[in-house]
């Protein structure tokens, strides 16, 4: 089992999950996170921290299209392993259905 970022986090990238992370196993793209589903370790404590609930197990029906999203980005992104401030207007995306049209490739600023 692998947990996986789904685009509930595309344009509000919380960052509280990646804190708890015991492994370091999420990266950041420019407007969202994802894990690796090969590095995490299933423990599921990130799942809980993220208010935007955009953390599922991939035991979850159709999860499987996040599981290779994740992985795919993960494979190009930076590692993330510190808390970061969320975007200023991640509030105004909080909670938005289908958001996946505005997934960015590009990785994280430095």
């Amino acid at each position: 089992m692998t947990y996986a970022v789904t685009e509930a986090c595309i344009e509000c990238k919380f960052t509280d999950c990646v804190e708890v992370c015991p492994v370091d196993c999420f990266y950041e793209g420019e407007n969202m996170l994802v894990i690796h589903p090969d590095e995490c370790i299933d423990c599921g404590v990130c799942e809980p921290e993220c208010p935007e609930e955009a953390i599922v197990p991939d035991t979850e029906p159709d999860s499987e299209k996040w599981v290779a999203l994740n992985q795919k980005y993960a494979e190009i992104w930076p590692n993330i392993t510190e808390h970061k401030d969320p975007p200023a207007d991640a509030e105004k995306w909080s909670g938005k259905p289908d958001k996946l049209e505005y997934i960015s490739p590009a990785p994280a600023a430095s």
